[in-house]
């Protein structure tokens, strides 16, 4: 048997998360025009990406589709193109488990086919059971642990039978906070596909605030197995925090060593408007205020407002990162963020 190798470009739906994370915190002022996210959808397909998440949904009091975040499928689905690549799988992701499912239509082929949906660790069997009843009503369905290192086995074993008894069409481990080393990703593809079934894909999101995404997306493919799999990327690394492995850096790779036939063009036709008009502005990809929090497996947040809003020093940042109380690591809130940075007041 020949595994399989796909790709899934999240360019719009992490990106548009992560500009909508920047804009909340008077970081940024840029957005996707519907010009440009037509053109991004349109590049994807031309460019035979095997996957193409057209954005996020969930709720909001707000309108967030310039940040291509819709309320709902329907919203999400009338950006699938009037012309849409035949070979490729559309998809969109729900942030949690909030919209009442029995609102949600059963698929048909108006409506993207593949839903991702990030499971809230905090009511886990809550988004298993949501997963499960998206399935049911026939989407192909990505079951997305995120943070997949704060896991306990146990945790992971009841990700992986529920995968399995939705027949879910991938399950996925994620390095939300960009600290996963090829130990840590082998690790948990070998527990994945010990205890998966057959049928179910194994997918990769890797972040890149150690500048490890593409040499660990390298690993992850390269691990013996016949498992078919699924690597994320963004075209630019965009994304959330550091963002993520860049479409433009993996495609090369997969054409010349795995016999794909990505059109290159059509990816670097994305990386060009990107380039023009976001780059500059430094929204995303390596720095330090992004790597300290990944070398204490802590929440990228935390750097961002450290650096940008309180202008600490990455000394002190050094310091306020090794004195943290663990308990407050995994989550950023202002209201945490106050009580990391009276930490470094009692120790001056």
């Amino acid at each position: 048997m020949v595994r399989k190798i796909q790709l899934l470009d999240a360019t719009l739906r992490d990106g548009g998360q992560g500009l909508e994370d920047l804009h909340k915190n008077s970081f940024s002022d840029k957005i996707f025009s519907e010009e440009l996210k037509h053109n991004i959808i349109e590049s994807l397909g031309n460019s035979n990406v095997d996957i193409i998440e057209i954005g996020t949904m969930g709720p909001s009091v707000d309108d967030k589709s310039k940040f291509a975040i819709y309320q709902n499928v329907e919203e999400l689905s009338k950006y699938l193109p009037k012309i849409r690549n035949p070979k490729a799988l559309y998809a969109g992701l729900y942030i949690g488990p909030d919209t009442d499912v029995n609102k949600i239509p059963n698929w048909n082929p108006s409506l993207v086919e593949g839903i991702r949906v990030i499971l809230r660790y905090s009511e886990l069997q809550k988004s298993l059971d949501y997963c499960a009843a998206l399935s049911a009503k026939g989407y192909k369905v990505f079951v997305q642990p995120m943070l997949t290192m704060r896991y306990t086995d146990a945790e992971l074993d009841m990700v992986i039978q529920a995968a399995n008894k939705m027949k879910a069409f991938a399950c996925y481990f994620v390095d939300s906070y960009g600290y996963m080393q090829p130990k840590d990703v082998k690790r948990l593809f070998d527990y994945y596909d010990s205890r998966l079934d057959k049928d179910i894909k194994i997918g990769f999101h890797a972040h890149n605030n150690m500048n490890l995404a593409y040499s660990n997306v390298q690993y992850f493919i390269d691990i013996e197995s016949d498992r078919d799999i699924i690597v994320d990327s963004c075209a630019t690394g965009m994304g959330q925090g550091a963002g993520n492995l860049q479409t433009e850096l993996i495609v090369p790779y997969l054409n010349k060593n795995f016999g794909k036939v990505y059109d290159y063009d059509s990816i670097l036709d994305i990386c060009d408007v990107l380039d023009k008009d976001m780059i500059p502005n430094d929204l995303w990809g390596y720095s330090v205020s992004r790597l300290l929090p990944a070398v204490y497996t802590t929440a990228y947040k935390y750097g961002l407002m450290m650096r940008n809003k309180y202008h600490l020093s990455f000394r002190d940042m050094n310091k306020v990162f090794s004195l943290m109380p663990d308990d407050l690591r995994m989550r950023y809130t202002a209201e945490n963020l106050s009580k990391v940075l009276k930490v470094l007041e009692n120790n001056e």
